[in-house]
């Protein structure tokens, strides 16, 4: 399976978003992660489903509705008729029977549902849910902020999830190109950058580091 990289616009420069999106995608970006935060489940607020609207318009790739928000399921619909093409809700902040629920509702959409967990969260968690998701996010951060370290810590967790799930490990939060390598070995099918992407001065030169650590 080939190394997607989907740069989280959480670290570029929004006064220029268009400009900024144009950019990761003809420098090779696969999909572009959008953090969505609430100021309630994480200590921050970004952006809704009105945006996600917006930069549908201006991109042909796809787009990953991070929904780290409490009651998710009250807002899915909104991203997805916004345009997201993949959503992701934490385990932390939803039922198994809600994702079960969702799951079987976007799938004849052609919408992607994935379950995100925080470092903390055991995999324990997940395992009810992995036969009804396309995708699980492994937060290497605790969620909320661009430019935290890595936490290696996570390494063993995507390596035990690796053998009990065939379908794609995302992993976001800490990534540059020193810590690619490790994940990708680990199990990471994609990678979600924000800081190292949006803070080097060639995004193509940063996207191919990473795809090829």
């Amino acid at each position: 399976m080939s190394i997607k990289i989907a740069p989280s616009i959480l670290a570029a420069d929004f006064a220029n978003l268009e400009k900024e999106i144009r950019k990761v995608e003809q420098a090779g970006a696969d999909l572009i992660h959008i953090d969505v935060m609430d100021g309630n489940f994480v200590p921050n607020i970004t952006i809704g489903a009105c945006v996600v609207k917006d930069i549908r318009k201006i991109t042909k790739l796809p787009l990953e509705a991070h929904l780290m928000i409490k009651h998710p399921e009250c807002f899915i619909d909104d991203f997805v008729q916004a345009g997201a093409d993949m959503v992701s809700v934490h385990i932390e902040t939803i039922s198994a029977a809600q994702i079960k629920r969702q799951a079987a509702k976007l799938r004849p959409k052609g919408i992607k549902l994935g379950v995100a967990l925080n470092p903390a969260t055991a995999l324990s968690k997940i395992k009810g849910v992995l036969g009804c998701v396309d995708f699980v996010l492994i937060m290497a951060v605790n969620p909320g902020f661009s430019g935290q370290k890595f936490m290696p810590q996570v390494l063993p967790k995507i390596k035990k999830l690796r053998s009990m799930f065939n379908a794609e490990i995302a992993v976001d939060g800490g990534i540059n190109d020193l810590v690619a390598g490790d994940l990708i070995r680990a199990g990471a099918d994609i990678l979600a950058v924000a800081s190292f992407i949006f803070g080097c001065s060639d995004y193509k030169q940063a996207i191919e580091r990473l795809r090829n650590a």
